[in-house]
């Protein structure tokens, strides 16, 4: 079974104060840690697990800088088998739909069984690389996956739907499967791990090896533009009410129908 896995290395936000850089658009990145997208660490799982169950191989690939080699290294030390970096100045500044042509560039002449991406990414939250990706390879998908099995040619998935509902949906591979998180639970890389896939060789494909140019990726080619980034204004301070269950409920009431609420 082939199953190859697109990821992404993204800002640590969570315990970091954030700033805006000088140019508006982006953020200040002096103080930043980056890892690789949360969703994406179990996407890695999943793939890894399949490939346990029904052997064949795992191809973590990523579109980013030199940096993002780091998330491909941990994909490795996760029990992935190969990785591909997707890297060229001619894909700095593409929107989902560039990020989707380089990485369907890249993995339509390979064999595959199985993409796997993570629901969304933690820095812009989109969720669309993947069902664009599938559109472009012109394959199923599925996305926000809970739960994950293949037997087969199908594959399994549980899934969210609207109105906090799931579905189980089957489809036949090759197939894109979109996770979100607690579909697993990720395994732990040690250091130990890290070190040991440190000298794995790790291709480069760039724009001419994937015949793209700047017209199809790329800043000039993204039709979503940054035009601004900020932070929201802060907002007053938090009213407390005290007293017992009931008298907290009865000045609750009292003050939503002062400011007209019903």
């Amino acid at each position: 079974m082939e199953i190859i896995v697109c990821i992404r290395r993204v800002p640590d936000l969570s315990e970091t104060e954030i700033e805006i850089g000088r140019d508006g658009v982006s953020l200040a990145d002096d103080d930043l840690d980056y890892d690789v997208n949360e969703w994406d660490n179990f996407a890695i799982e999943a793939a890894v697990r399949l490939k346990e169950e029904h052997s064949g191989r795992v191809t973590a690939m990523t579109v980013g800088d030199e940096e993002s080699e780091d998330v491909l290294r941990r994909a490795l030390a996760m029990g992935a088998d190969e990785a591909v970096h997707l890297m060229d100045d001619a894909f700095d500044g593409s929107d989902a739909r560039g990020t989707a042509t380089i990485l369907q560039r890249a993995i339509a002449d390979r064999p595959y069984d199985l993409i796997l991406t993570g629901a969304i990414s933690g820095d812009e939250a989109r969720g669309h690389v993947g069902p664009m990706l599938a559109a472009m390879l012109d394959i199923p998908m599925v996305a926000l996956a809970t739960e994950l099995s293949v037997e087969g040619g199908t594959v399994t998935v549980q899934h969210e739907v609207e109105g906090g509902l799931e579905r189980i949906t089957r489809m036949a591979l090759p197939a894109l499967v979109t996770v979100q998180t607690g579909l697993n639970e990720p395994r732990y890389v040690s250091i130990r791990g890290i070190r040991k896939v440190s000298g794995m060789e790790i291709p480069v494909l760039g724009a001419g090896d994937l015949d793209l140019d700047g017209v199809q990726v790329g800043v000039a080619a993204s039709a979503v533009k940054v035009e601004e980034i900020f932070l929201p204004p802060r907002g007053g301070g938090a009213e407390m009410l005290e007293g017992s269950e009931d008298t907290v409920v009865q000045k609750l009431v009292e003050r939503l129908q002062q400011e007209g609420a019903f």
